[in-house]
């Protein structure tokens, strides 16, 4: 134990299930009322128009985030009070929450950050002083003052220091199943990923087919497969814990069974019976991998703009068109394609998916298939799968492997993988952010600066409760968006605000252990350097923050029309 500060354990307030029901109750009352103004400022003859959504984006976004604290809050109280009904509820589970409700309560009322220079406030909306004063509740007050106190962050973190490497600081209310299922995946990354990743980092290096079989053996591949198609059949649940403990080693790892998860999605989804009978069971074993090929140069998330073009010669489609930020396709033996089938249908009307066969390359000849070349976009992070443009001149395609069989749905198709995905990318958020408070805890621990541990110093001690409290939430908001979507509920707003939340916690956490380490987290040597880089991209793919904070509000705006 290497910090000093005698703590004392810290009980749990009687008032604070209650406390919690009346700030939860009042945040809601509050973003109805943020709503109702921007939808006053977005909306014309009753309906929300795109450009004054774009025109107001401060707003629009800034409702979005407001949106997601509440959001946040109400899960965090939910997971208490199923804690506490079952007798788990612990000390450093009541710390993280009173932690957590008292920062972001705080902000609620003072600024919420939607990056490091952008601060939102209620009086951007113009809720008056008055309004925001009455809004402070006894019991809002009470948890402010309250929560984030000395006391509470430097327990809490003595707590943590306690746990000697537990899988998460705080029991995430996982069930045994679940629990007993993040524990093998725990084992499995820390035996065989994380003594490798920062050299498979450092080296630019693919991740070892031999650890892509090892998982594959796991069922890593088809955990959410159905058991008729080769898969474990299980939920998005099974996968939010499969991901975050692989990230958690290393994010390449975790995301290796992204590629998978799309790609199965799809087929399920939307593909034929004979479709799904040829694929399923392949991608559950990891006999083949998938990639997924949808974005264009100079396109991003406008996948409107899509010009990539299938056309159809017989019972072969020719595919010609340039395609960008391709993960993990050397080594693919199988692209979802996006493709314009019909270039006379303008927007999303005139997309299709082709499930596009290749054979598997490496770096001397990443793409020996006629028709299709490439060159890798070197990146600061995300690494072990690599990343690389495409060219498709002419490239062939069955019509057979036309998803579904039916032109014009490519883009129905994909937006039915999206709530999966985002999960997904909040779950492997989890993980990276988990990563760099093991990392700077132990370094706090470690490194002794004018005759004491850095854990010893308020502002280390600080930084480390904030990175576990800010975990904690998004970790609930992710496992509560993956248990709706096992449970059949419409889910895009809760998984978009995991993922949304889940990236800047990442960022967060990186960038504070990256300062606990001082300079030596600059150098290339040290395990932080690498998580940085590898937190930075969680705010980009799968719907950069902007685009996500711009859906979820369109989501709130018309459901308010």
């Amino acid at each position: 134990m290497s910090l000093t500060i005698e703590t004392q354990p810290i009980a749990i307030p009687d008032t604070l299930m209650s406390d919690m029901d009346a700030a939860v109750a009042t945040c809601e009352s509050l973003l109805k009322g943020l709503v109702d103004i921007v939808y006053e400022k977005v909306a014309e003859d009753g309906r929300v128009k795109s450009g004054k959504v774009e025109a107001e984006q401060r707003l629009t976004h800034g409702l979005a985030w407001f949106a997601t604290y509440v959001e946040a809050l109400k899960e965090m109280r939910g997971y208490s009070k199923t804690m506490s009904d079952e007798g788990r509820y612990s000390e450093m589970e009541s710390l993280v929450t009173r932690l957590a409700f008292a920062e972001y309560l705080a902000q609620i009322f003072g600024g919420i950050p939607m990056t490091q220079g952008e601060i939102v406030r209620l009086a951007d909306f113009g809720v008056s002083a008055e309004t925001i004063a009455a809004a402070q509740s006894p019991e809002v007050a009470r948890l402010m003052a309250e929560g984030n106190t000395k006391e509470i962050r430097t327990r809490l973190v003595a707590l943590m220091e306690a746990a000697e490497g537990a899988a998460s600081f705080g029991d995430a209310g996982l069930d045994e199943t679940m629990e007993a299922f993040r524990d093998e995946m725990n084992r499995f990354a820390e035996s065989e990923v994380t003594p490798h990743a920062h050299e498979w980092h450092l080296k630019d290096a693919y991740i070892p087919m031999e650890i892509i079989e090892q998982m594959a053996e796991m069922g890593v591949f088809g955990l959410t497969i159905p058991e008729d198609y080769g898969g474990l059949g299980l939920g998005k649940e099974s996968m939010c814990v499969v991901s975050e403990a692989l990230s958690r080693a290393f994010i390449g790892v975790g995301s290796l069974g992204t590629r998978s998860e799309i790609a199965a999605e799809l087929i399920l989804c939307g593909g034929t019976e004979e479709q799904k009978e040829k694929w399923l069971p392949m991608i559950a074993s990891g006999e083949i991998l998938p990639t997924a090929v949808f974005t264009e140069p100079n396109t991003g998330s406008d996948l409107a703009s899509l010009k990539t073009r299938a056309t159809l010669d017989g019972d072969t489609y020719k595919v010609t068109g340039n395609k960008t930020w391709i993960t993990h396709p050397v080594r693919a033996d199988l692209m979802t394609l996006m493709v314009r089938t019909n270039p006379a249908e303008a927007g999303y009307k005139g997309l299709s998916m082709l499930l596009a066969e290749k054979p598997r390359g490496d770096d001397d000849n990443p793409f020996p298939a006629q028709g299709m070349d490439g060159g890798e976009i070197e990146v600061l992070g995300y690494r072990g799968m690599k990343e690389y443009d495409i060219a498709f001149d002419n490239f062939e395609v069955s019509k057979d492997n036309l998803l579904g069989g039916e032109e014009g749905q490519g883009f129905k198709q994909l937006m039915q993988t999206f709530e999966a995905a985002r999960i997904q990318t909040a779950a492997r958020a989890i993980g990276v952010a988990q990563n760099a408070l093991d990392l700077g805890l132990r370094y706090a621990q470690e490194r002794v600066q004018f005759g004491k541990s850095l854990i010893n110093f308020p502002r280390v001690i600080d930084k480390l409760a904030m990175m576990a409290a800010e975990i904690m939430v998004a970790r609930q908001l992710t496992y509560y968006s993956a248990r709706q979507k096992d449970h059949d509920k419409r889910c895009d707003l809760e998984a978009g605000m995991a993922k949304l939340l889940g990236a800047r916690v990442a960022w967060a956490a990186a960038d504070n252990a990256l300062q606990i380490h001082g300079g030596n987290g600059f150098a290339l040597e040290y395990a932080i350097s690498r998580v940085l880089c590898d937190a930075r991209v969680l705010n980009i793919f799968e719907g950069a923050g902007e685009i996500q904070a711009q859906v979820i509000a369109r989501r709130l705006l018309d459901t308010r029309s």
